[in-house]
Protein backbone atom coordinates (compact mmCIF):
# COMPACT_ATOMS: atom_id res chain seq x y z
CA UNK A 1 0.00 0.00 0.00
CA UNK A 2 3.08 2.19 1.09
CA UNK A 3 4.39 1.32 -2.38
CA UNK A 4 1.61 2.17 -4.64
CA UNK A 5 1.30 5.51 -2.26
CA UNK A 6 4.86 6.65 -2.92
CA UNK A 7 3.96 5.61 -6.65
CA UNK A 8 1.13 8.09 -7.21
CA UNK A 9 3.20 10.98 -5.31
CA UNK A 10 6.31 10.18 -8.04
CA UNK A 11 3.67 10.38 -10.87
CA UNK A 12 1.14 13.12 -9.51
CA UNK A 13 -1.93 10.36 -9.98
CA UNK A 14 -4.69 11.78 -7.69
CA UNK A 15 -7.08 9.13 -8.51
CA UNK A 16 -4.66 7.04 -7.17
CA UNK A 17 -4.31 8.54 -4.15
CA UNK A 18 -8.31 9.20 -3.83
CA UNK A 19 -8.56 5.37 -4.24
CA UNK A 20 -5.76 4.39 -1.80
CA UNK A 21 -7.48 6.41 0.80
CA UNK A 22 -10.62 4.57 0.27
CA UNK A 23 -9.08 1.65 0.46
CA UNK A 24 -6.96 2.64 3.88
CA UNK A 25 -8.25 5.80 5.33
CA UNK A 26 -6.07 5.78 8.36
CA UNK A 27 -2.91 5.63 5.82
CA UNK A 28 -1.78 9.24 6.14
CA UNK A 29 -2.31 8.44 9.80
CA UNK A 30 -0.01 5.83 9.95
CA UNK A 31 2.96 7.67 7.61
CA UNK A 32 2.77 10.19 10.17
CA UNK A 33 3.53 8.18 13.33
CA UNK A 34 5.73 5.63 11.32
CA UNK A 35 9.78 6.69 11.25
CA UNK A 36 9.90 6.81 7.17
CA UNK A 37 12.18 9.64 6.08
CA UNK A 38 10.27 11.26 3.15
CA UNK A 39 6.28 11.31 3.00
CA UNK A 40 4.09 11.46 -0.07
CA UNK A 41 4.03 15.31 0.65
CA UNK A 42 7.50 15.92 0.50
CA UNK A 43 7.91 13.87 -2.76
CA UNK A 44 4.41 16.48 -4.24
CA UNK A 45 6.37 19.35 -2.93
CA UNK A 46 9.68 18.24 -5.01
CA UNK A 47 8.35 17.34 -8.27
CA UNK A 48 5.56 20.58 -8.29
CA UNK A 49 2.30 18.15 -8.10
CA UNK A 50 0.06 20.90 -7.05
CA UNK A 51 -3.11 18.88 -7.16
CA UNK A 52 -1.84 16.04 -5.48
CA UNK A 53 -0.56 18.56 -2.45
CA UNK A 54 -3.76 20.01 -2.22
CA UNK A 55 -5.12 16.78 -2.15
CA UNK A 56 -3.20 15.60 0.91
CA UNK A 57 -3.38 18.92 2.32
CA UNK A 58 -7.10 18.68 2.27
CA UNK A 59 -7.13 15.12 3.86
CA UNK A 60 -4.09 15.70 6.69
CA UNK A 61 -3.00 19.43 6.96
CA UNK A 62 -0.52 17.95 9.58
CA UNK A 63 1.87 16.28 6.85
CA UNK A 64 3.02 20.35 5.95
CA UNK A 65 5.08 20.11 9.58
CA UNK A 66 6.49 16.59 8.98
CA UNK A 67 10.52 16.80 8.80
CA UNK A 68 12.51 14.47 6.40
CA UNK A 69 15.56 12.91 7.71
CA UNK A 70 17.79 16.17 6.70
CA UNK A 71 14.94 18.71 9.06
CA UNK A 72 13.49 19.47 5.71
CA UNK A 73 9.81 20.64 5.44
CA UNK A 74 7.83 19.72 2.03
CA UNK A 75 8.29 24.03 2.00
CA UNK A 76 12.04 23.60 2.21
CA UNK A 77 12.17 21.66 -0.86
CA UNK A 78 9.20 23.74 -3.21
CA UNK A 79 11.44 26.66 -1.76
CA UNK A 80 14.78 25.46 -3.25
CA UNK A 81 13.21 23.68 -6.60
CA UNK A 82 11.13 27.17 -7.22
CA UNK A 83 7.72 26.17 -7.16
CA UNK A 84 5.80 29.19 -5.71
CA UNK A 85 2.42 27.47 -6.40
CA UNK A 86 3.14 24.77 -4.19
CA UNK A 87 4.70 27.34 -1.36
CA UNK A 88 1.74 29.62 -1.79
CA UNK A 89 -0.32 26.18 -0.87
CA UNK A 90 1.69 25.33 1.50
CA UNK A 91 1.40 28.63 3.72
CA UNK A 92 -2.41 28.36 3.88
CA UNK A 93 -1.78 25.15 5.81
CA UNK A 94 -1.14 27.24 8.76
CA UNK A 95 0.49 27.00 12.34
CA UNK A 96 4.49 26.75 12.16
CA UNK A 97 5.09 26.16 9.00
CA UNK A 98 7.88 28.48 7.26
CA UNK A 99 9.92 28.65 11.06
CA UNK A 100 11.02 24.85 11.01
CA UNK A 101 14.74 24.55 10.48
CA UNK A 102 16.85 21.86 8.89
CA UNK A 103 19.58 20.12 9.96
CA UNK A 104 21.93 23.19 8.75
CA UNK A 105 20.36 25.59 10.44
CA UNK A 106 18.05 27.18 7.75
CA UNK A 107 14.20 28.00 7.22
CA UNK A 108 12.55 27.81 3.52
CA UNK A 109 13.72 31.28 3.10
CA UNK A 110 17.26 31.09 3.58
CA UNK A 111 16.82 27.87 1.25
CA UNK A 112 15.43 30.39 -1.53
CA UNK A 113 17.62 32.83 -0.72
CA UNK A 114 20.62 30.75 -1.26
CA UNK A 115 19.00 29.26 -4.38
CA UNK A 116 17.89 32.82 -5.83
CA UNK A 117 14.33 31.85 -5.77
CA UNK A 118 13.15 35.59 -5.90
CA UNK A 119 9.90 34.89 -6.57
CA UNK A 120 9.61 32.50 -4.09
CA UNK A 121 11.51 34.92 -1.29
CA UNK A 122 8.38 37.16 -1.99
CA UNK A 123 5.45 35.14 -1.72
CA UNK A 124 7.24 33.88 2.00
CA UNK A 125 7.76 37.61 3.28
CA UNK A 126 4.26 38.85 2.09
CA UNK A 127 2.42 36.21 3.29
CA UNK A 128 4.47 35.90 6.71
CA UNK A 129 6.52 39.08 6.81
CA UNK A 130 8.14 38.36 10.59
CA UNK A 131 10.22 35.03 8.47
CA UNK A 132 12.78 37.69 7.27
CA UNK A 133 14.01 38.43 11.05
CA UNK A 134 14.48 34.49 11.38
CA UNK A 135 18.39 34.20 11.64
CA UNK A 136 20.38 31.26 10.83
CA UNK A 137 22.60 29.09 13.45
CA UNK A 138 25.22 31.47 12.71
CA UNK A 139 23.22 34.46 12.94
CA UNK A 140 22.62 35.18 9.15
CA UNK A 141 19.89 36.89 7.80
CA UNK A 142 18.41 36.33 4.32
CA UNK A 143 20.27 38.97 3.24
CA UNK A 144 23.36 37.67 3.85
CA UNK A 145 23.14 34.56 2.37
CA UNK A 146 22.01 36.25 -0.90
CA UNK A 147 24.95 37.89 -0.90
CA UNK A 148 27.13 34.66 0.16
CA UNK A 149 25.80 32.51 -2.44
CA UNK A 150 25.86 35.82 -5.20
CA UNK A 151 21.69 36.06 -5.55
CA UNK A 152 21.73 39.47 -7.40
CA UNK A 153 17.54 39.32 -8.37
CA UNK A 154 16.79 37.66 -4.86
CA UNK A 155 19.05 40.29 -3.08
CA UNK A 156 17.02 43.15 -4.81
CA UNK A 157 13.45 41.74 -3.88
CA UNK A 158 14.13 40.92 -0.69
CA UNK A 159 15.06 44.64 -0.15
CA UNK A 160 12.24 45.41 -1.86
CA UNK A 161 10.18 43.92 0.23
CA UNK A 162 11.62 44.69 3.47
CA UNK A 163 11.59 47.71 2.71
CA UNK A 164 13.56 50.84 4.48
CA UNK A 165 14.76 48.24 7.66
CA UNK A 166 17.53 50.06 8.52
CA UNK A 167 18.29 46.99 11.18
CA UNK A 168 18.01 44.16 8.77
CA UNK A 169 20.51 45.73 6.00
CA UNK A 170 23.26 46.48 8.55
CA UNK A 171 22.22 43.43 11.05
CA UNK A 172 25.81 41.30 12.07
CA UNK A 173 25.78 37.76 11.99
CA UNK A 174 27.96 35.46 14.48
CA UNK A 175 31.46 36.82 13.53
CA UNK A 176 30.18 40.25 12.99
CA UNK A 177 29.63 40.72 9.62
CA UNK A 178 27.01 42.87 7.79
CA UNK A 179 25.99 42.05 4.06
CA UNK A 180 28.73 44.64 3.10
CA UNK A 181 31.40 42.79 5.10
CA UNK A 182 30.84 39.75 3.17
CA UNK A 183 30.21 41.33 -0.50
CA UNK A 184 33.53 43.01 -0.01
CA UNK A 185 35.29 39.52 0.94
CA UNK A 186 33.50 37.45 -1.82
CA UNK A 187 34.06 40.41 -4.25
CA UNK A 188 30.67 40.38 -5.81
CA UNK A 189 31.03 43.80 -7.38
CA UNK A 190 27.09 44.06 -8.88
CA UNK A 191 25.88 43.11 -4.89
CA UNK A 192 28.56 45.63 -3.29
CA UNK A 193 27.29 48.50 -6.04
CA UNK A 194 23.84 47.58 -5.15
CA UNK A 195 23.92 47.86 -1.72
CA UNK A 196 25.83 50.67 -1.88
CA UNK A 197 22.78 52.36 -3.15
CA UNK A 198 20.67 51.33 0.10
CA UNK A 199 20.02 54.55 2.35
CA UNK A 200 20.70 53.50 6.12
CA UNK A 201 23.70 51.30 4.84
CA UNK A 202 26.25 51.61 7.04
CA UNK A 203 29.48 51.11 5.08
CA UNK A 204 32.10 51.44 8.09
CA UNK A 205 30.50 49.43 10.78
CA UNK A 206 32.79 47.14 12.41
CA UNK A 207 32.92 43.45 12.62
CA UNK A 208 33.98 41.50 15.78
CA UNK A 209 37.76 41.27 14.26
CA UNK A 210 37.47 45.24 14.32
CA UNK A 211 36.94 45.69 10.81
CA UNK A 212 35.30 47.36 8.33
CA UNK A 213 34.42 46.75 4.50
CA UNK A 214 37.42 48.39 3.43
CA UNK A 215 39.62 46.95 5.65
CA UNK A 216 38.89 43.11 4.22
CA UNK A 217 39.32 44.57 0.84
CA UNK A 218 43.02 45.72 1.33
CA UNK A 219 43.65 42.53 3.21
CA UNK A 220 41.98 40.07 1.19
CA UNK A 221 44.40 38.74 -1.60
CA UNK A 222 44.70 41.72 -4.92
CA UNK A 223 42.92 40.97 -8.18
CA UNK A 224 41.65 43.05 -11.18
CA UNK A 225 38.65 44.10 -9.10
CA UNK A 226 39.78 45.14 -6.28
CA UNK A 227 40.26 49.05 -7.99
CA UNK A 228 36.63 49.34 -8.71
CA UNK A 229 35.45 47.96 -5.60
CA UNK A 230 37.58 50.08 -3.32
CA UNK A 231 36.47 53.43 -5.75
CA UNK A 232 33.04 52.50 -5.38
CA UNK A 233 33.60 51.91 -1.38
CA UNK A 234 35.44 55.31 -0.75
CA UNK A 235 32.99 56.89 -3.07
CA UNK A 236 30.12 55.92 -0.49
CA UNK A 237 32.26 57.12 2.33
CA UNK A 238 34.03 53.90 3.17
CA UNK A 239 37.32 54.43 5.30
CA UNK A 240 39.75 51.97 7.37
CA UNK A 241 39.59 51.42 10.80
CA UNK A 242 42.28 54.04 11.78
CA UNK A 243 41.04 56.49 9.88
CA UNK A 244 37.81 56.72 11.49
CA UNK A 245 37.41 59.44 14.13
CA UNK A 246 35.99 57.09 17.02
CA UNK A 247 39.11 54.67 17.03
CA UNK A 248 39.23 53.16 21.02
CA UNK A 249 42.14 51.66 20.17
CA UNK A 250 44.27 54.50 20.51
CA UNK A 251 46.95 53.49 23.28
CA UNK A 252 49.86 54.71 21.33
CA UNK A 253 49.36 58.74 21.47
CA UNK A 254 47.18 58.38 25.06
CA UNK A 255 50.78 56.27 26.00
CA UNK A 256 52.91 59.09 24.85
CA UNK A 257 51.13 61.71 26.08
CA UNK A 258 51.62 59.88 29.47
CA UNK A 259 54.84 59.73 29.23
CA UNK A 260 55.89 63.37 28.47
CA UNK A 261 53.61 64.44 31.16
CA UNK A 262 55.77 61.90 33.18
CA UNK A 263 58.99 62.81 32.06
CA UNK A 264 57.89 66.53 32.35
CA UNK A 265 56.60 65.89 36.01
CA UNK A 266 59.73 64.01 36.80
CA UNK A 267 62.03 67.15 35.30
CA UNK A 268 60.05 69.88 38.00
CA UNK A 269 60.18 67.67 40.83
CA UNK A 270 64.14 67.22 40.40
CA UNK A 271 64.86 70.98 39.56
CA UNK A 272 67.91 72.23 41.38
CA UNK A 273 68.93 76.25 42.00
CA UNK A 274 69.72 77.69 38.77
CA UNK A 275 73.20 77.35 37.74
CA UNK A 276 74.76 80.66 36.89
CA UNK A 277 76.32 79.68 33.48
CA UNK A 278 73.24 79.55 30.35
CA UNK A 279 75.80 76.53 28.85
CA UNK A 280 75.27 73.90 31.91
CA UNK A 281 71.10 74.73 31.51
CA UNK A 282 71.48 74.16 27.95
CA UNK A 283 72.75 70.46 27.95
CA UNK A 284 70.08 69.53 30.85
CA UNK A 285 67.33 71.27 28.10
CA UNK A 286 68.83 69.23 25.62
CA UNK A 287 68.67 65.75 27.90
CA UNK A 288 65.00 66.42 28.39
CA UNK A 289 64.00 67.13 24.87
CA UNK A 290 66.19 64.13 23.96
CA UNK A 291 64.68 61.39 26.29
CA UNK A 292 60.79 63.02 25.52
CA UNK A 293 61.49 62.30 21.31
CA UNK A 294 63.17 59.22 21.89
CA UNK A 295 60.87 57.64 23.66
CA UNK A 296 57.86 58.59 22.06
CA UNK A 297 60.02 56.99 18.44
CA UNK A 298 60.81 53.94 20.11
CA UNK A 299 56.83 53.70 21.04
CA UNK A 300 56.04 54.44 17.69
CA UNK A 301 58.74 52.20 15.87
CA UNK A 302 57.27 49.10 18.53
CA UNK A 303 53.92 49.07 17.46
CA UNK A 304 54.76 49.89 13.89
CA UNK A 305 56.90 46.65 14.15
CA UNK A 306 53.79 44.42 15.45
CA UNK A 307 51.22 45.86 13.46
CA UNK A 308 52.54 46.59 9.88
CA UNK A 309 50.96 48.33 7.20
CA UNK A 310 47.87 46.15 5.98
CA UNK A 311 48.01 44.19 9.28
CA UNK A 312 48.32 40.13 9.44
CA UNK A 313 46.45 37.19 8.47
CA UNK A 314 43.64 36.76 10.39
CA UNK A 315 43.51 32.62 9.17
CA UNK A 316 45.73 29.77 7.96
CA UNK A 317 45.46 29.16 4.23
CA UNK A 318 47.65 26.19 3.08
CA UNK A 319 45.06 24.38 1.57
CA UNK A 320 42.36 24.95 -0.74
CA UNK A 321 38.16 23.69 -0.70
CA UNK A 322 40.11 20.28 -2.06
CA UNK A 323 42.62 19.98 0.12
CA UNK A 324 45.07 20.71 -2.21
CA UNK A 325 47.99 23.03 -1.51
CA UNK A 326 47.56 26.50 -2.68
CA UNK A 327 50.14 28.31 -4.84
CA UNK A 328 50.06 31.50 -2.17
CA UNK A 329 49.82 30.12 1.25
CA UNK A 330 49.76 32.21 4.54
CA UNK A 331 50.13 31.65 8.41
CA UNK A 332 47.88 33.41 10.95
CA UNK A 333 49.90 36.40 12.33
CA UNK A 334 52.37 37.13 9.43
CA UNK A 335 52.05 40.26 7.62
CA UNK A 336 50.10 40.80 4.87
CA UNK A 337 52.32 43.46 2.91
CA UNK A 338 55.28 40.73 3.23
CA UNK A 339 53.22 38.66 1.15
CA UNK A 340 52.02 41.23 -1.21
CA UNK A 341 54.71 43.71 -1.60
CA UNK A 342 57.82 41.89 0.16
CA UNK A 343 60.18 44.92 -1.31
CA UNK A 344 58.31 47.33 0.08
CA UNK A 345 58.31 45.21 3.46
CA UNK A 346 61.77 44.53 3.59
CA UNK A 347 62.46 48.88 3.44
CA UNK A 348 59.63 49.38 6.15
CA UNK A 349 60.82 47.17 8.20
CA UNK A 350 64.91 47.76 8.12
CA UNK A 351 64.02 51.57 8.77
CA UNK A 352 61.33 50.81 11.61
CA UNK A 353 64.56 48.91 12.90
CA UNK A 354 66.73 51.52 12.69
CA UNK A 355 64.44 54.33 14.27
CA UNK A 356 63.25 51.76 16.84
CA UNK A 357 67.26 51.07 17.77
CA UNK A 358 68.72 54.23 17.29
CA UNK A 359 65.84 55.66 20.11
CA UNK A 360 66.32 52.91 22.10
CA UNK A 361 70.36 54.02 22.07
CA UNK A 362 69.66 57.66 22.97
CA UNK A 363 67.48 56.56 25.84
CA UNK A 364 70.10 53.94 27.42
CA UNK A 365 72.94 56.27 27.04
CA UNK A 366 70.73 58.72 28.84
CA UNK A 367 69.73 56.80 31.79
CA UNK A 368 73.11 54.78 31.93
CA UNK A 369 74.81 56.70 34.11
CA UNK A 370 77.60 57.07 32.25
CA UNK A 371 79.68 60.92 32.30
CA UNK A 372 77.40 61.74 28.85
CA UNK A 373 77.24 65.51 29.59
CA UNK A 374 79.76 67.02 27.67
CA UNK A 375 78.95 69.17 25.06
CA UNK A 376 80.53 66.93 22.49
CA UNK A 377 78.51 63.64 24.03
CA UNK A 378 75.38 65.51 23.50
CA UNK A 379 76.20 66.18 20.26
CA UNK A 380 76.58 61.99 19.40
CA UNK A 381 73.45 61.85 20.76
CA UNK A 382 71.64 64.51 18.79
CA UNK A 383 73.49 62.85 15.46
CA UNK A 384 71.96 59.78 16.75
CA UNK A 385 68.46 61.34 17.02
CA UNK A 386 69.06 62.92 13.58
CA UNK A 387 69.31 58.95 12.36
CA UNK A 388 66.00 57.93 14.10
CA UNK A 389 64.31 60.44 13.44
CA UNK A 390 65.58 60.19 8.97
CA UNK A 391 64.39 56.82 9.37
CA UNK A 392 60.86 57.41 10.98
CA UNK A 393 60.25 59.59 8.09
CA UNK A 394 61.16 57.30 5.75
CA UNK A 395 59.09 54.49 7.64
CA UNK A 396 56.30 56.80 7.06
CA UNK A 397 56.58 57.20 3.16
CA UNK A 398 56.65 53.32 2.76
CA UNK A 399 53.82 53.07 4.36
CA UNK A 400 51.57 55.71 2.68
CA UNK A 401 52.65 54.28 -0.62
CA UNK A 402 51.31 50.62 0.32
CA UNK A 403 48.05 52.42 1.83
CA UNK A 404 47.22 54.27 -1.34
CA UNK A 405 45.71 53.35 -4.43
CA UNK A 406 47.74 52.55 -7.79
CA UNK A 407 45.75 55.35 -9.71
CA UNK A 408 47.33 58.01 -7.44
CA UNK A 409 50.62 56.32 -7.95
CA UNK A 410 51.88 59.56 -9.71
CA UNK A 411 50.66 62.11 -7.31
CA UNK A 412 52.25 60.26 -4.51
CA UNK A 413 55.42 60.05 -6.49
CA UNK A 414 55.74 64.31 -6.54
CA UNK A 415 54.59 64.73 -2.79
CA UNK A 416 57.10 62.29 -1.85
CA UNK A 417 59.96 63.98 -4.21
CA UNK A 418 59.07 67.52 -2.66
CA UNK A 419 58.90 66.17 0.89
CA UNK A 420 62.02 64.00 0.58
CA UNK A 421 64.47 67.29 -1.02
CA UNK A 422 62.52 69.46 1.28
CA UNK A 423 63.53 66.94 4.46
CA UNK A 424 67.32 66.44 3.59
CA UNK A 425 67.80 70.67 2.51
CA UNK A 426 66.59 70.81 6.44
CA UNK A 427 69.04 68.27 7.33
CA UNK A 428 72.01 69.51 5.26
CA UNK A 429 71.23 73.42 6.90
CA UNK A 430 71.63 71.76 10.33
CA UNK A 431 74.42 69.40 9.91
CA UNK A 432 76.40 72.41 8.34
CA UNK A 433 75.18 74.57 11.36
CA UNK A 434 76.54 71.59 13.81
CA UNK A 435 79.84 71.58 12.22
CA UNK A 436 80.72 74.88 12.25
CA UNK A 437 79.86 75.17 15.97
CA UNK A 438 81.83 72.27 16.32
CA UNK A 439 84.98 73.08 14.42
CA UNK A 440 84.77 76.31 16.18
CA UNK A 441 84.73 75.07 19.02
CA UNK A 442 87.41 72.79 18.33
CA UNK A 443 89.77 75.76 17.30
CA UNK A 444 88.94 78.10 20.53
CA UNK A 445 90.23 74.84 22.85
CA UNK A 446 93.49 74.28 21.08
CA UNK A 447 94.29 78.20 20.37
CA UNK A 448 93.68 79.18 17.24
CA UNK A 449 90.71 81.26 17.75
CA UNK A 450 90.97 83.54 21.19
CA UNK A 451 88.30 82.34 23.25
CA UNK A 452 85.80 85.12 24.43
CA UNK A 453 86.16 86.05 28.13
CA UNK A 454 83.56 85.00 30.07
CA UNK A 455 81.70 85.51 33.75
CA UNK A 456 82.98 82.54 35.56
CA UNK A 457 81.46 83.33 38.94
CA UNK A 458 79.67 80.87 40.83
CA UNK A 459 81.04 77.58 38.58
CA UNK A 460 83.22 75.41 40.26
CA UNK A 461 85.66 73.37 38.34
CA UNK A 462 83.07 70.39 37.82
CA UNK A 463 80.89 72.55 35.54
CA UNK A 464 83.61 74.17 33.62
CA UNK A 465 84.52 70.37 32.87
CA UNK A 466 80.72 69.91 31.69
CA UNK A 467 81.52 72.82 29.02
CA UNK A 468 83.85 71.05 27.35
Amino acid sequence: MEKRLSDAALQGNVSSLVQILEEDPLILDKLIVSCISETPLHTAATLGHLNFLKELLSRKPELAAELDSRGCSPLHLAAAKGHVDVVKELLRAGGEVGLERNTDGRTALHVAAIKGRAVVLAELIRVKPDLARVLTDRGETGLHLCVKWNRLEALKLLVEEMGKDGELLNWKDCEGNTALHIAVAKKHIEIINCLLTLSGLEVNALNKSGLTALDILRQSPRDLGDMEIELALRKAGALRVKDLHLITDDWIPQKARQMTKRLSSQETRSKKPVVKHKSTDWLGRKRSALMVVASLIATVAFQAGLTPPGGVWQDNYMVDENGNPVSNPHTVGQSIMAYQEPRAYGIFMILNTIAFLASLSIILLLVSGLPMRRRRWMWVQMVTMWIAITAQVGTYFVTLRHMSPNDVEGVLREVTEISVLTWLTLMVVVFMGNAVRMNLWVLRKYGYIKEKERPTEGIDDDQEDMLE
